[in-house]
């Protein structure tokens, strides 16, 4: 097996742009915090930057693609990176080092927990959302990740597809910010906050869109047409989601807001993540239209109905919006864009669309009951929430000594 430079290059820049979404991600929700918790919210980014880092050579990297444990997680070959080099794993990635690989997959396992940290901004202690970084890393993503992804994963055996993460990242992030806020409990007065910078958030946004091109058409390990049909349809449906989200909007209030564009735009990132590199760009489109429309409803609707309080709609836009892609996946995928996937609905094809609720429903099922039992560990050990005084402070001054703006609340 040899290197081949122009795939390790392009999996390196996708590396890279990757990383980028993470600080993206800080500045997409420190925008829609007050000013008084906007260090805080960005802290719990940069946090799962640096601890997933070391995690994922320690042990993360070898449970989500060491050899597999009955189909359930990988073992400790490659602990400590022992045996990573630059020679490529066929397993995984065949032109490209196992080593480029291994820091691809890094970036996808640090920017998941932190998604989680979007739904509850401004009332989490911040040891505590560190600890539970390292177990939701250990205990959730790393086997989620082999499931899918792993040479003998049970979901991939299954037949499920998840090209970039629908699964994996988006509808796991999601379901667990759910009980996240359900456990952490509502913000005090969060009927009176507003995005303290809208600019921020959608200069996040469009770094977020940016490094979606890493995310998605990286995935493809390899300069190729599936890279290519990936980054046109991650395009396609972001552009197609804002515009939905943007209707949806003047439909419901006669306006359309920046920030309902900014959101509308991951919103169609995120559904389309499983789908890239099986679908075709007028699938896409669909898939954007539908998806930004249903995360709308869902953060509009489904939130005030129920009554949770997910401060910045990372279950309405990761989690519903990974799980539409992953029913899309389903529908729309096509052997004609990747032999090496399957043929869905729209192709005749329905038992695709079974195998994908299963690993969908897979997924809510283990992040949702894990989450809980490792949030309910910490509440006892060093409890999750703020004081009273400290959240109305804001978490800024009362946990990191630091303002932001210079006094300004």
């Amino acid at each position: 097996m040899n290197v081949n430079g122009a795939d390790t290059v392009f999996v390196i820049f996708s590396t890279a742009l990757v990383m980028l979404m993470t600080p993206a991600l800080a500045l997409f929700y420190g925008g829609m915090v007050r000013k008084k918790n906007v260090l805080s919210t960005t802290m719990h980014s940069y946090a799962a930057v640096a601890i997933v880092s070391l995690q994922w050579i320690l042990i993360g990297y070898t449970l989500a693609f060491g050899k597999d444990i009955s189909g359930l997680i990988g073992n400790f070959q490659f602990a400590g990176l022992k045996g990573v080099g630059f020679a490529p794993n066929a397993d995984y990635a065949a032109t490209i080092p196992q080593q480029a690989f291994m820091l691809f997959q890094l970036m996808f396992a640090i920017i998941t927990p932190a998604l989680i940290s979007g739904s509850i901004a401004g009332r989490m202690k911040f040891m505590s959302f560190v600890l539970f970084i390292l177990l939701w890393t250990t205990l959730v993503y790393d086997p989620l990740a082999h499931w899918v992804w792993g040479v003998n994963g049970w979901i991939k055996n299954l037949g499920a597809l998840d090209f970039a993460g629908g699964d994996v990242v988006h509808i796991s992030s999601g379901v667990s910010a759910l009980v996240a806020a359900l456990m952490v409990g509502a913000r005090k007065r969060r009927n009176t906050v507003t995005p303290h910078s809208i600019p921020m958030t959608i200069l996040g946004a469009g770094l977020l869109w940016f490094g979606w091109f890493g995310f998605n058409a990286g995935s493809a390990l390899a300069i190729n047409n599936l890279a290519l049909n990936a980054f046109i349809t991650t395009n396609t449906a972001a552009a197609a989601s804002a515009i939905a989200w943007g209707a949806c909007e003047y439909i419901h209030r006669k306006k359309v807001t920046s920030l309902g564009v900014a959101s509308g735009a991951v919103a169609g990132l995120v559904a389309i993540t499983p789908a890239a590199g099986y679908v075709s760009p007028l699938a896409s489109i669909l898939i954007g239209l539908i998806g930004g429309t249903i995360c709308f409803n869902s953060v509009t609707f489904l939130k005030a109905k129920l009554g949770y309080d997910d401060a910045l709609d990372a279950f309405g836009c990761h989690g519903i919006g990974g799980m539409w892609g992953g029913i899309a996946t389903g529908i729309f995928a096509w052997k004609g864009i990747n032999p090496g996937g399957d043929n869905g609905l729209i192709h005749g094809n329905i038992a695709l669309v079974g195998k994908q609720l299963v690993g969908i429903g897979a997924t809510i099922v283990y992040a949702a009951v894990v989450t809980f039992i490792i949030l309910k560990v910490i509440e006892k050990v060093m409890g999750l929430r703020v004081s009273e005084q400290e959240e109305q402070a804001g978490l800024d001054v009362s946990l990191h000594g630091e303002e932001a703006y210079g006094g300004l609340n």
